[in-house]
């Protein structure tokens, strides 16, 4: 008995190509609040007017709503608070971070402050991965890091239980 293969079999068909797990609301809003943020960094402009521009997007209709309106406002508005849990933590004045990742810091800290319903390593990880699709090529560890150390400030107590049940 031969272990060849026959000349006449017929190639194998590849595997299909794994599609990539579809975006949630809560994800897609961070994205819309990221972009409004990176604007505001960029252009100083009036947050009214980059939430209008935002809206007008495609796609905008896939968001959950409530949690873009929290985090585009609460981080404008509240962007020398939260530059200052940051700034206990990273390596230079957040004004020299590239603005991606200056802004995506900023929703992390500002879910790690408010947004307790979400587990802390849920918002760290959601701004990594914001990182990885937005910054640049290591920016997601430097995030990582530095909203691991911000945690510590803000979650004190979650980031005790979690090191604790380990």
């Amino acid at each position: 008995m031969s272990t060849k293969p026959e000349a006449n079999a017929a190639p194998k068909k590849p595997a299909p190509a794994k599609k990539a797990p579809a975006k949630s609301a809560r994800r897609r809003s961070r994205e819309a609040a990221l972009q409004g943020i990176y604007q505001w960094l960029i252009t100083g402009d009036e947050v009214a007017a980059i939430d209008a521009h935002t809206r007008e997007q495609e796609g905008f209709g896939k968001i959950d709503r409530g949690h873009y309106e929290a985090l585009l406002n609460g981080c404008v508005t509240e962007a020398a608070d939260l530059d200052a849990v940051l700034s206990r933590h990273v390596d230079r004045k957040t004004t020299e971070l590239s603005p991606i990742e200056h802004g995506v810091l900023m929703i992390g800290a500002y879910e790690l402050k408010h947004c307790v319903d979400i587990p802390y390593r849920v918002a760290i990880n959601e701004a990594v991965e914001l990182a990885k699709s937005f910054g640049g090529t290591d920016g997601h560890k430097y995030v990582n890091g530095v909203l691991d150390r911000a945690a510590l400030d803000l979650r004190p107590q979650e980031v005790a239980a979690h090191n604790n049940a380990r």
